[in-house]
This record gives structure tokens, C-alpha cells and sequence, in this order.
């Protein structure tokens, strides 16, 4: 594996990623590798990652940025352009992995196919994300996060129950395919890695990774296939409840806050049942064990329901933590932000930005050793490390690289 300049590194320093990556997917998963110490250089397009341009706007600039290209070095070419195709395959020597998500086919319209990429480097990990997969009927079809959401069966669980509104089916309120693809792209990423590296002596070739949106949403449903499979039954939207396990739902307060109560088990129930000083839920038979809670559910929800009307949120929160049955009342990202556990834990920290002065970032997840690496660096403006990474990986001289820029193959220094 390449060098990492990085200080302190972390479990994954040494490693080097070229990222050909926009939207959501891609940079989601050299996200986690790079916040796990791994180098990232990300290859944007002269006009930038379309992410810029995405949220609310601060000092001119999308505050997820930061966060979305937090320890990468970016540089930005025109890959429509042959010279900047052969600045990527130059990249690609001194690289261990890349990670990508146009649409299949796209990389090698450009120069830049499977081929190209192993001849310029035989032991690179390709890891390959599209909507729904590099081969089979649907390959060509355009796809975003939602559309793998909805293919995948998700969209069709995280709605209301049937027939309680002629709403649209509601979807979760972040791209969660795209995010769930990049996590197992990055967990293909090092496994690849692993036996490239530690399984064969000498180490031997690379790999293809090859990640579907609609299938990683589809990895998610639990036991709803074999259900399907063995039963027959297809699994049916429950609105804030779930289909396997009872109790498990979100309860209004007196004073309009939401509680989620999670008494799910036998022990549970039974704690539940004692606090609301309700005993007789323990005798009534439609009640015994999950499977008859399950099977009516509503009426078990009603009961708890009018129970929770009774209390302000926080008196019922207090009054199911002192039982220690799971619960909480709805977070907003502000309850995250000001959340001790979260910051007990450094998973929401100050950082200093260049772009935005002191915000906010999400710490790193998984923990390795207990440690919380700060960002290394956090999102910066288009191009701002081309010089430094063509000329110093590369050892373009400043001089061709003000001429590749005159001629808009690159776009230098932001």
C-alpha cells in the first residue's frame, strides 16, 4: 500500500483512494475510508461535485460539504478530455483502490474501463456502484437513492398503514440507498484489500466490486423474503410500528411530544404493564406472548396510547427510563446536537472550517481502539489540491499545469 502523509493515520492509513465519484454514493463510501485514515483524492469536474450545490447555503457555500469531502484531496478535470484521462490512469499507479458511480458503461466510453485501469495498475480494487448493478436487463436504466429505495422494498414498509391515507408513500428523509450502498462499498473496498494483500503470497490481482443500489436496499427487509418465499405473505406497511413485534410504536404525549416505546419482549411488556398499572394486560390472552400482540396490535397500541396522553414527554420519558424500557422521544438533528451522549462520545464535535468558520461535523463511525479522530481537513473549494497532487504524485511541472488549465482539461487552487 502507498503512504499516507496524514498525522496519527488510523486503522486504514497507507491506503490510497481515487474517488471518480459524484452525488451521494461514491463519496459516501471514501467518506468512511477516509475517516478511518485512508487518502482520498476525489476527481471532480471543473464546475465541482453536484453536492455543492445541494442543502442551505453559508458563506456561499453547502455546509454539507464539509462533511461530504471532510479528509479528501480534490482535484478537478474535464474526464471528456484525453489528457485528463491520462492524469487519472497516472493517479491510478499510485493507487491501491477507486471507487466510482456513473452508470455502467459510462468509465469506459471515457478511456477509463476495467481494461485501461488494471493495465495502468494489475492489483487495483475497483469498486463499481450503479443503480442496479454493472450487468442483467436493467443495467442501462437510470437510477437514484430513491429509486433503489423503492426497488428494493423499502419505500413500500416505510409507508402508512394501507388505507389510512391517499398520501404518497413516504420515503426516509435522507438518500438512505445511496448511503447504504457506499457502506458496503467501502466494506468491498477492504475486504478486497485484505486478500489482495494478506491472502496470497506474493499478494495477488485486484478485484471488481461490484455494488447495486436497488440490491443493497434489498439486503435490508430481514425475514420479508423468506416470509414471501416459505408463506406466501407479503409484509405490509405499519406506519410507525413493525410487522414482527409488539409493542414497538410512537406514543403522543400530553403536550404533543412523541415517545417511542420498545417493550417488545415478555420481560418488557411486563415492566411495561406494571408502570402503567395495568395488570390485567398480563392476563388478557390477546396480549400473551409477541405473536398475539402482534395480531392485535392495535388495540394494545390504543391502550398505551391513552396511557402516554396522560403525561407531558418528558414526565412519561422519565417515568419509562426509571422502568429501563427502551424509549425516547423523537430527535431532531437539534436534540442530536445538544445530546450528552453524543458528545460524551465526540460523535457531534466543533470543527474549524476555512469555508465556514466553527460548525458542526458528525464524528466517525465505527470506532477503532476508542479513538475519534478529528477531520483532517474538511471539504474544500473545487480544485483546491490539483498543483499539489498532480505535481507532487505526478511531478507535473507548474507550468503544464497552467497550460492544462488554460486549455480547461484541470481547474487549479479553487
Amino acid at each position: 500500500m502507498q503512504a499516507n502523509d496524514a498525522p496519527n493515520g488510523g486503522p486504514l492509513a497507507g491506503l490510497r483512494v481515487l474517488e471518480l465519484g459524484h452525488f451521494v454514493a461514491a463519496p459516501f463510501a471514501t467518506r468512511l475510508l477516509g475517516d478511518l485514515g485512508a487518502e482520498i483524492i476525489k476527481v471532480e469536474p471543473p464546475g465541482g461535485d453536484p453536492v455543492r450545490q445541494w442543502g442551505a447555503r453559508h458563506n456561499g457555500h453547502a455546509p454539507w460539504w464539509s462533511v461530504h469531502a471532510r479528509n479528501k484531496r480534490c482535484i478537478a478535470l474535464d474526464l471528456k478530455r484525453p489528457e485528463a484521462r491520462d492524469i487519472v490512469l497516472g493517479l491510478v499507479k499510485h493507487c491501491d483502490a477507486l471507487v466510482e458511480n456513473f452508470r455502467p458503461g459510462q468509465l469506459e466510453k471515457l478511456g477509463l474501463g476495467a481494461e485501461a485501469l488494471k493495465a495502468a495498475r494489475p492489483d487495483l480494487v475497483i469498486a463499481r456502484i450503479s443503480g442496479y448493478g454493472q450487468d442483467g436487463p436493467y443495467r442501462d436504466r437510470a437510477a437514484f437513492g430513491v429509486i433503489g429505495e423503492a426497488i428494493g422494498g423499502l419505500r413500500h414498509l416505510t409507508d402508512h398503514p394501507p388505507g389510512t391515507t391517499d398520501l404518497p408513500p413516504v420515503r426516509v428523509g435522507v438518500s438512505l440507498g445511496d448511503s447504504v450502498a457506499g457502506i458496503y462499498a467501502a466494506l468491498g473496498v477492504v475486504a478486497a484489500l485484505w486478500r489482495r494483500d494478506h491472502r496470497q503470497a506474493p499478494p495477488g490481482p485486484g478485484a471488481e466490486i461490484d455494488v447495486a443500489l436497488t440490491e443493497s436496499v434489498f439486503s435490508l427487509l430481514e425475514g420479508a423474503l423468506p416470509d414471501y418465499g416459505t408463506l406466501g405473505t407479503v409484509r405490509q406497511p405499519s406506519g410507525g410500528g413493525i410487522a414482527t413485534a409488539a409493542p414497538t410504536n410512537a406514543y403522543r404525549a400530553r403536550d404533543g411530544v412523541w415517545v417511542l416505546i420498545a417493550a417488545n419482549s415478555d420481560p418488557l411488556f411486563r415492566r411495561l404493564a406494571t408502570l402503567m398499572e395495568q395488570p390485567e394486560l398480563l392476563e388478557d390472552p390477546r396480549f400473551a406472548g409477541n405473536q398475539a400482540r402482534v395480531a392485535n396490535v392495535a388495540e394494545l397500541d390504543a391502550r398505551i396510547g391513552a396511557w402516554a396522553a396522560g403525561f407531558d414527554g418528558a414526565a412519561l420519558e422519565a417515568a419509562l427510563a426509571g422502568a429501563d424500557i427502551p424509549s425516547t422521544r423523537v430527535f431532531t438533528v437539534a436534540d442530536c446536537a445538544a445530546d450528552p451522549q453524543f458528545r460524551a462520545r465526540q460523535m457531534v464535535r466543533e470543527v474549524e472550517d476555512p469555508l465556514h468558520g466553527t460548525m458542526l461535523h458528525p464524528g466517525v463511525v465505527p470506532r477503532v481502539d476508542g479513538a475519534m479522530p478529528p477531520p483532517r481537513s474538511t471539504g474544500p473549494e473545487v480544485g483546491a489540491d490539483t498543483d499539489a497532487v498532480l505535481g507532487g504524485l505526478l511531478g507535473l511541472p507548474p507550468e503544464q499545469l497552467e497550460r492544462l488549465e488554460a486549455e480547461g482539461v484541470l481547474r487549479r487552487n479553487g
